[in-house]
């Protein structure tokens, strides 16, 4: 029995202790390039959540995984079948909505772990302040290791690319498609660029159609993927993540939390 993983646990389990830190993994249905099951990051949350739930539970936090919403925002992929869009606002109302009944038992530190990158969710952290008792925190998984990517890959991955495809050899290689001779049975994940250089250089964005930006619904060389580059991954998530989930159902919810102790204006000021 996982007392730190609500799908799995029982009444019998839960009412047996207090917990601090709700843990909420977000992620989507949508294709991954032609090799890549469509529940890529669900299989994510799921994954990256329970790792650090169960690493953080046994040093002590009392932190508890929820399962994972398997739909997020994909309208720019509504050209590719079966891509289930959940529109922005469905989607913050749903989160809202559990964020609610958490409150209401108790829960007031909340995580959303968040596998994919159409759900942009920092505006519902902004909507929400001060509207719920819960202090909310936004972990995009993918962003905590931008400071050492390249020491991990060879290769930028923005979707279904090295990175990911790395994941999903080290653990779901049932899942991975191959060809004929056992390559990936993917394209090279090329992009095609825009014809503004301002949009190129990101001075100005734009939602990105990707029935016209990819051929397959992949951004990112997928080749140089491997099973071991998949488990270092994880295991920097986890090392990084439970030492936070830790740290975060220690700390008392006090007048300056999450802020440091002793710190104020006139501190600053001086």
């Amino acid at each position: 029995m996982k007392p730190w993983k609500l799908a799995e646990a029982t009444y019998g389990i839960i009412r047996q202790y207090q917990y601090e830190v709700a843990v909420l993994p977000l992620g989507a249905t949508e294709p991954h390039n032609l090799h890549l099951p469509y529940s890529m990051d669900t299989l994510e949350g799921d994954l990256i959540g329970e790792k650090i739930c169960e690493a953080a539970w046994n040093q002590g936090a009392k932190v508890i995984l929820l399962p994972t919403i398997p739909y997020g925002t994909v309208s720019n992929q509504r050209e590719f079948p079966f891509a289930l869009n959940v529109r922005p606002s469905t989607l913050a109302g749903v989160i809202s909505d559990i964020i609610e009944s958490l409150s209401y038992q108790g829960i007031r530190k909340i995580v959303l772990l968040n596998s994919h990158g159409g759900n942009e969710l920092k505006a519902l952290l902004r909507e929400l302040y001060g509207q719920s008792p819960a202090a909310l925190f936004l972990c995009n998984w993918y962003t905590v290791f931008r400071d050492c990517y390249h020491e991990l890959f060879e290769e930028p991955d923005d979707h279904a690319g090295e990175m990911e495809t790395s994941l999903a050899l080290a653990f779901w290689p049932e899942l991975v498609l191959r060809d004929s001779t056992g390559a990936l049975a993917a394209d090279e994940g090329w992009k095609t660029p825009t014809r503004f250089e301002a949009i190129e250089k990101g001075w100005v964005s734009i939602t990105r159609p990707w029935h016209l930006l990819t051929t397959n619904a992949g951004v990112g060389n997928p080749h140089k993927a491997s099973a071991e580059k998949g488990h270092r991954l994880v295991q920097l998530l986890v090392e990084r993540l439970a030492a936070f989930l830790v740290q975060l159902s220690r700390e008392p919810m006090d007048e300056t939390f999450p802020f440091a102790r002793g710190h104020n204006s006139e501190t600053f000021r001086s």
